[in-house]
């Protein structure tokens, strides 16, 4: 049983050329089963040579009938529903872009496993530690942070402390034998 293709917008020639056209490679495919049931193939024969199952050839026919050649793209798919919400997602943002609290939340610093916990605390979603990082890296935040500072940490002893550190590995890089330039064992000419 043939397939009839309604549209007359193309010859079989016009088919071929617009395959030839065309940058995505399936619509490619289609437009030339179109054009071979066009010159009298079977729907078994056409679906053969086009790489496709009888049924699924006939529903891109109908496809083409009804739409065109803009009808053989593969449309858009959904695609799976966010793990979070807008709002969820911005409070996220909100969390991350304020330092934690290491007495409220006891760390000092938010980690991919810090931030799971938190969204499974706050929002009862359960979330990969994966998950998490593809969803910061997609809101633009970075793995980078400063290092933490201890809370009860003393900046002016910090301070004291490396104006009052000896200087002693400087000299002792200048007194250290300096590496043959050849490992292989042969001798080498200097540069």
């Amino acid at each position: 049983m043939t397939i009839a293709i309604t549209r007359t917008d193309y010859s079989v020639d016009g088919l071929r050329r617009e395959a030839k056209r065309a940058r995505d490679a399936s619509q490619s495919r289609r437009l030339l089963a179109l054009a071979s049931i066009s010159e009298g193939a079977s729907r078994a024969e056409a679906a053969q040579l086009a790489g496709m199952d009888r049924q699924t050839l006939a529903d891109w026919v109908h496809r083409y009938n009804a739409e065109g050649i803009a009808g053989l793209l593969d449309r858009p798919r959904k695609g799976r529903k966010p793990l979070l919400s807008q709002d969820q997602l911005a409070e996220l943002d909100r969390v991350v872009e304020t330092p934690p609290d290491p007495v409220a939340d006891g760390v000092v610093r938010w980690r991919c496993s810090d931030l799971k916990a938190l969204i499974a605390k706050r929002f009862g979603i359960d979330i990969s530690e994966g998950s998490v990082g593809r969803i910061l890296k997609e809101r633009g935040f970075r793995k980078l942070s400063p290092r933490p500072q201890h809370p009860e940490a003393d900046a002016a002893a910090q301070k004291a402390f490396q104006q009052t550190s000896p200087g002693s590995f400087a000299s002792a890089c200048l007194t250290m034998p300096r590496p043959s330039l050849s490992k292989s064992g042969f001798r080498t000419r200097p540069a």
